[in-house]
């Protein structure tokens, strides 16, 4: 087993923070390795884990996401054995095979490899989420769009012409017959896995006048998938909607469910929801990978001095801590790590959320359930009564939640949410706004957080190129004050190229840009006199505050992310 003092002596964590990754696996039951929790605290990034337990092990760490075997060699394990194995050939040498594996310590395959391949197998270690999404990448999927179509079509053949009868005159029975073929099943898997592995968030099913259009949202963007004919449209949503245990009868009223799968080997949920319009059933499937919510704070784009401020918001024991932001900025992902990070085992977690997305070990949640009177306002209540120690309310929707919710952290509790707000000062406006008394925003609120989005440029095909500061300053980007130069001159900026790594956007995954407003007395007193926000936000930047555009742009002048990036997201 990897223990802790390797991640010390590489100069990756400090030994009190090992003490602190100890002490909560004492606290677990001693049922995590102490190298997960540290991943899951935040001290250290799975990228740092994988390389030393490799080294403790005494094999090689490979990045796979940066490697392009030869066909040749990807040839020698079959697609199905590498998918199951979760291992990569990498290199022939004579009768040595290199390849990657998520634990080289694995007899058994090792043993399977070499009976199969006939080659003495070499292994190292890898990041297991890589592994998988380059297992997709390098094995492409067994049924690809055209096959799976022309053999629907095949079926369809000399059969009713879908294109020319309305779903109506279809029956129930008809319905879920189609939706049980096998090209169409084959069809709907293939949708979803294609989604997963381009790692999008979301997958959009439309019906169109003329056929049906499927589009993935990844990295926040909507991206054209494939184009299907109209005769496979009642089919096709007769599917989705027998996955999901919906009722396929209902045509004209929206629906939505929850179902689990796995694909590739990896389980996932799916949020699917319907909506009736002029032309079909628009479905949308939310893809929620269970492993993909553990996130240390430090992974989620802080800079320094941000992460300090939110780590000693973290260490209070009363009062409300607010993350706010439009939908999908990421404000779930940023309670959900700071609740990993407090998660010591020696409190009482409760969460009300709508609805709970993603499972916590150690936390107790439940969700919202308006038809049987669970709302936020009645389910913090009962909460109240559980002696809690920290309370998470998914989102501050009305004056009843918001003031129960201040209250409460008036009376000694951590209370954790979200509010929909543009920036971190207008939160305290908005409350007033809701007619949360002014008295209560001042002295239970702690800090608003504000934050966004943005798409990293893809490391494969990221260049250099050289922008003028004032060109960059008409945009209205703060650049002069974040380096500190004259608004002459030239400056290195960032952008990805394109590749195939990206699918040719020149952007591969998403961090985040923040702004942090810690509430201070001058604060509080503005509060009371219901001063506007550009009051507050003249008081915070006095006292450091980094605004969202100063967050964005120091992550320009990182080479994280581009100025038309940053330009699209703040400023569109």
């Amino acid at each position: 087993m990897l223990t802790g003092e390797v991640f010390v002596q590489e100069g990756l964590i400090t030994p009190d923070q090992l003490q602190l990754a100890e002490d909560k696996n004492r606290e677990l039951g001693g049922t995590e390795h102490v190298a997960r929790l540290l991943v899951n605290m935040g001290f250290i990034a799975e990228r740092d884990r994988v390389r030393c337990l490799g080294k403790v092990w005494g094999f090689g760490f490979v990045e796979v996401n940066d490697i392009h075997p030869p066909q040749e060699v990807l040839q020698l394990v079959s697609p199905q054995l590498a998918k199951r194995f979760k291992t990569i050939p990498l290199e022939k040498d004579g009768n040595r095979l290199v390849v990657a594996m998520a634990n080289p310590l694995d007899i058994f395959v090792i043993d399977e490899l070499r009976l199969t391949t006939g080659l003495e197998i070499e292994p190292m270690i890898a990041i297991e989420e890589d592994l998988n999404t380059a297992l997709g990448n390098l094995y492409k999927i067994d049924v690809n769009v055209n096959d799976a179509l022309s053999t629907v079509m095949k079926d369809f053949d000399g059969e009713v012409d879908l294109a020319q009868v309305t779903e109506e005159e279809l029956s129930e029975a008809e319905l879920r017959e189609m939706g049980e073929d096998a090209p169409i099943i084959r069809l709907a898997n293939l949708i979803v896995t294609q989604g997963v592995q381009d790692k999008a968030s979301d997958i959009h099913i439309e019906p169109m006048k003329d056929g049906m259009r499927i589009r993935y949202r990844v990295d926040g963007v909507m991206l054209d998938g494939m184009r299907l004919p109209r005769k496979v449209v009642a089919p096709l949503t007769s599917r989705f909607k027998i996955m999901s245990d919906m009722d396929i009868a209902e045509k004209r009223a929206p629906q939505d469910n929850r179902v689990s799968g796995v694909v590739n080997g990896k389980e996932y949920d799916f949020r699917v929801s319907t909506l009736p319009l002029i032309h079909g059933e628009k479905i949308v499937l939310r893809i929620l990978d269970k492993g993909g919510i553990n996130v240390g704070l430090s992974k989620l784009g802080f800079l320094p001095h941000n992460l300090k401020i939110v780590e000693d918001m973290c260490s209070k024991s009363f009062g409300i801590i607010l993350v706010t932001g439009p939908t999908g900025s990421g404000k779930s992902t940023t309670l959900y790590s700071i609740l990993n990070k407090i998660n010591t085992g020696d409190n009482n977690i409760i969460t009300i959320e709508d609805p709970v997305e993603y499972e916590l070990a150690g936390i107790n949640q439940c969700g919202v359930n308006v038809r049987a009177g669970m709302t936020f306002a009645a389910g913090l209540r009962a909460m109240l009564r559980q002696d809690p120690d920290v309370i998470m309310v998914g989102e501050m929707r009305d004056t009843e939640t918001a003031t129960i919710a201040m209250e409460a952290a008036l009376t000694g509790h951590l209370v954790l949410s979200t509010l929909h707000t543009n920036d971190a000062p207008g939160a305290a406006t908005r409350l007033i706004d809701m007619e949360v008394e002014p008295f209560l925003i001042a002295s239970s609120i702690i800090g608003v957080l504000a934050q966004r989005l943005i798409r990293q440029i893809c490391p494969n095909c990221k260049e250099a190129y050289v922008g003028s500061r004032e060109s960059l300053l008409r945009y209205g980007l703060p650049i002069v004050e974040e380096v500190g130069a004259d608004t002459g001159g030239e400056i290195t900026l960032f952008r990805g190229a394109g590749c195939d790594h990206c699918k040719g956007t020149g952007y591969k995954g998403r961090t985040g840009i923040h702004e942090l407003m810690l509430f201070t007395d001058e604060i509080r007193d503005k509060i009371l006199e219901h001063s506007p926000s550009h009051i507050l936000r003249n008081l915070a930047l006095g006292n450091g505050m980094r605004t969202l555009q100063m967050d964005a742009v120091q992550k320009i002048l990182m080479g994280v992310t581009s100025v038309d990036e940053v330009l699209r997201v703040i400023y569109a």
